[in-house]
């Protein structure tokens, strides 16, 4: 019953994050951590979170902003090595309650961002690709920060759903180099990641569908009510 539960999740949140751009994976990890520790639960996540990008990548290739995703990507490369690196190393107990932290202060993040949306030049994003590229590599994702800047530069819908999946499946296939050449990707893990990657993504094919016809902000409200309900748990589990 717990995995099913879990594949009824990943469905959820695939239809999630094609709707609003982020949260998807943010209300996986949790669950992971729950039933696989929180290293496992990142690694698992980040294959997962590769599947799903790439068919969101997939279904809006056709509104893509490429420069967005080089600039994003010179910053968010070199970050994602450097903070993979760190989190094969990191004390579980530390790891627990960095992911915890990093939950809450997603949400707390993006409410701030959003008294005014920040109007970052093509350029910018490239100092944004190295914060968010540390924060995913030790939390195992950081769209909900991330999000606002995307916005802010002009994207909406196709474009912007698109934009942010090419970026995040970037660091999420630099992530999964660096913990594979770690000896951090357990084979069982990886399934698991792969099956879920899977449930993702025909969540974001029934997301796609509904997209222009769904109250984004009754969604956003439960996302971030979740984050900050799990991101306490994780710090009091540490």
């Amino acid at each position: 019953m717990e995995w099913l539960g879990l594949a009824g999740l990943a469905l959820v949140a695939g239809v999630l994050s094609a709707v609003t751009g982020f949260g998807g994976a943010a209300i996986l990890l949790p669950a992971l951590v729950l039933l696989l520790g929180p290293r496992d639960a990142v690694v698992c996540l980040t294959v997962a979170q590769l599947c799903g990008n790439l068919s969101r990548v997939w279904f809006n290739r056709a509104d893509l902003n490429w420069p967005v995703v080089c600039w994003f990507s010179l910053g968010a490369i070199p970050a994602c090595i450097a903070g993979a690196l760190l989190f094969t190393t990191a004390p579980l107990r530390v790891l627990t309650a960095v992911l915890g932290a990093a939950l809450i202060g997603m949400v707390v993040g993006r409410r701030l961002l959003r008294r005014g949306y920040p109007k970052l030049g093509r350029r910018g994003f490239t100092g944004l690709g190295a914060g968010v590229g540390m924060i995913s590599a030790l939390a195992g994702t950081a769209g909900p920060i991330a999000a606002p800047f995307f916005l802010g530069y002009g994207l909406v819908r196709g474009a912007y759903i698109g934009t942010e999946a090419a970026t995040a499946a970037i660091m999420h296939l630099v992530k999964a180099a660096v913990y594979g050449g770690a000896d951090a990707m357990p084979l069982r893990i990886v399934g698991l990641g792969l099956l879920l990657g899977l449930v993702l993504m025909a969540g974001a094919y029934l997301g796609k569908r509904i997209v222009d016809r769904t109250p984004e902000r009754l969604f956003i409200i439960l996302v971030e009510a979740m984050l900050i309900v799990a991101g306490v748990r994780l710090i009091l589990a540490a």
